[in-house]
């Protein structure tokens, strides 16, 4: 019901309003979303107020309940996998709140993506980029991949790290959440709607400049911020830290 609400909201409020009455429209729906499937989400630290040349998010990426979770604290436009698209009823929303989509296996889409990356932070938005690549079930980093930084150099944007993660009570990792391996989404979302409580912690770290530095550094600075404040080894270091709860947000 919750997913038909969407679709219904997308097709007739969301197509009329301005841009605060969208961000409105998405941040509560996701709120709600997570009500739903009984996600509790805890957050710390915040966002930097937005600069004229936008700001990119950059996270690390368990489950698709990641996109929810941000967008319930931050209006934002994703970049995702060019599969969400042609998703039942999700596909549908993601296109309609301004999903930004990558063929991953063609390398040269990848210039293509940083154009409308481009766009959207010179209007002064925010755009969520999961680096990896990929998902992990929580209890590692995958190494952060470069391209899609490019933009963020350009536009002499902020870089700002964010650490999820799903932690169950005893502090280890809840990997029910996690989309992995072969998971199809019918699969996933029972996994998930199954858990009688899921929490969720999101960690919004020190914002990295953009300016004089390459896209590798960028990469590799935001990847060993995340890792550090997940308390995970850091794939480019290979020195990992004690295991705990991530550290607060700087």
């Amino acid at each position: 019901m919750h997913l038909l609400h969407g679709v219904v909201t997308a097709a007739t409020r969301y197509a009329v309003a301005n841009i605060e009455g969208r961000e409105y429209l998405a941040h509560r729906w996701a709120r709600q979303l997570l009500g739903i499937l009984h996600v509790h989400s805890t957050i710390h630290g915040h966002l930097t107020s937005r600069p004229a040349n936008g700001t990119m998010i950059i996270a690390n990426h368990i489950s698709w309940l990641d996109i929810f979770l941000i967008m319930s604290t931050q209006p934002a436009h994703f970049v995702s996998k060019a599969e969400v698209r042609d998703w039942p009823v999700i596909g549908l929303l993601a296109r309609k709140i301004g999903t930004l989509f990558i063929e991953r296996s063609r390398k040269r889409d990848a210039h293509r993506i940083n154009d409308d990356i481009r766009n959207t932070l010179n209007n002064g938005g925010v755009v969520v980029v999961f680096p990896e690549g990929t998902t992990s079930d929580g209890t590692k980093i995958r190494p952060f991949h470069a391209s899609l930084l490019q933009a963020a150099i350009d536009c002499g944007s902020l870089i700002q790290p964010v650490a999820i993660r799903y932690p169950l009570a005893n502090g280890a990792a809840n990997v029910a959440p996690a989309y992995i391996d072969d998971m199809n989404f019918p699969d996933s979302l029972k996994r998930i709607a199954d858990q009688k409580d899921i929490r969720a912690e999101l960690t919004f770290l020190a914002p990295i400049p953009s300016a004089g530095k390459t896209r590798r550094m960028l990469a590799i600075e935001a990847e060993a911020a995340i890792a550090n404040a997940l308390h995970l080894a850091n794939p480019h270091s290979g020195i990992g830290t004690p295991a705990g709860p991530p550290a607060a947000a700087q």
